[in-house]
């Protein structure tokens, strides 16, 4: 007895089987190619830190160089004018007249008890048709190369400490240029240096060597 069906095969109406592969789900990351991943997101972020810390550091020590050569700049051309240099402070290398003997700006009037000096050579003198004026050798001195120390100006590294906790002159932000004339290392002229500490390193920027003095003691 033959039965009838309504059942046909797929190949009959154009359909086909389903195969196991459209059943399938997607393909999910395994445990090992997760900690994969993660590590190297790891690596990655350690680099870019890391070459970020360099560069910044790189940027401090590349402003204070160029404010270190335009300080000497205007420390020969006073010499070139006055025959010699500025007269350095003979209690302190840290707090020196160098603001006012470089840009001519009058002397506030504790100046002598700061300085340790009795004048300034370059200053406003004379009266009448003898009358000299001061000379600014610094045209290009900015404001944040300008400190403040017991009511007196000095020249300071717009770069500051840059850490916060360096601090010469117990002054925030306030890191001045040292100078010592006649130098010490450099006995015919002068000694000019900075000192930058810089995630706790110490780098000595100075007129008597080019290379930076890593963790070297002040002189």
């Amino acid at each position: 007895m033959n039965m009838r069906t309504d059942f046909q095969r797929p190949e009959a109406t154009g359909n086909r089987w389903p195969s196991g592969e459209d059943h399938r789900h997607p393909a999910a990351f395994t445990l090992v190619e997760l900690l994969i991943v993660i590590a190297i997101i790891g690596v990655l972020a350690a680099f870019i830190l890391t070459a970020s810390k360099a560069a910044k550091r790189w940027q401090y020590l590349k402003t204070a160089q160029a404010e270190l050569n335009q300080t000497i700049t205007a420390l020969e051309n006073y010499k070139a004018r006055y025959g010699t240099y500025p007269p350095g402070n003979p209690t302190s290398y840290t707090v020196n007249q160098l603001y006012y003997e470089l840009t001519g700006t009058p002397p506030p009037g504790n100046f002598s008890t700061t300085f340790g000096v009795g004048g300034l050579v370059n200053s406003a003198h004379g009266s009448g048709d003898d009358a000299a004026a001061a000379k600014n050798f610094l045209p290009g001195l900015k404001q944040n190369q300008i400190g403040t120390y017991n009511g007196d100006n000095i020249i300071i590294t717009s770069a500051r400490g840059p850490d916060i906790t360096y601090q010469p002159l117990s002054v925030q932000d306030v890191n001045p240029f040292r100078y010592c004339y006649p130098g010490t290392n450099n006995p015919s002229s002068y000694d000019l240096w900075v000192q930058l500490v810089i995630s706790g390193q110490t780098n000595l920027i100075c007129n008597w060597t080019k290379q930076i003095q890593i963790n070297n003691s002040l002189p």
